[in-house]
């Protein structure tokens, strides 16, 4: 297991648009489905398949140990925990953006029931989430973050970890200096 990752700048990408999207943007959508329909494309298995080989990083909250899985990209990012049949006990994915914004997820594709937690860049949890299982509902940050870390929903509530709870680790971490 690494603990040494860096966190490069990335783009968000799980962040829902706030504003419906404009109506170029939607006819592109929409000849792209047709043009992919249309030759006989069909969404493949691979695209059910969950994402279980991803870095790994140690947080902690308190005494308890996290195993973080790290989604970095944009496409770890937006497919994050979907399709996981089951975490370990003390098994999560922390989702790291660019820079802090207002993150917003939803739990489409996903079988497991989790609670995100909201993370500043310091490791302070503005806020949690409780997400059921392949629910289209935004589940949003209170304010601008760059970290959301996913676990079993009651994770936190059952040790007693609320909004304000600082989390420690590698990725809250001042950057080194040279």
């Amino acid at each position: 297991m690494s603990t040494d990752l860096e966190f490069p700048a990335i783009t968000p990408a799980l962040a829902r648009p706030q504003t419906p999207p404009g109506p170029g943007l939607v006819r592109r959508g929409l000849l792209a489905l047709t043009l992919a329909f249309g030759l006989g494309a069909l969404p493949t298995v691979q695209a059910q398949t969950p994402q279980t080989q991803l870095q790994h990083t140690r947080l902690q909250a308190g005494m308890h140990l996290i195993d973080a899985q790290v989604a970095l990209t944009p496409e770890q990012r937006s497919i994050g925990l979907m399709w996981r049949a089951e975490l370990a006990q003390n098994e999560g994915m922390l989702f790291v953006f660019e820079r802090a914004a207002t993150q917003c997820f939803w739990m489409k594709n996903t079988l497991l029931p989790l609670t995100a937690a909201f993370v500043t860049d310091d490791g302070v949890i503005v806020n949690l989430a409780d997400m059921q299982p392949g629910s289209e509902t935004s589940h949003c940050s209170a304010k601008p973050v760059r970290f959301v870390l996913e676990m079993q929903q009651g994770w936190f509530a059952r040790r007693g970890i609320v909004a304000g709870y600082k989390l420690g680790g590698a990725p809250f971490q001042p950057p080194r200096q040279p």
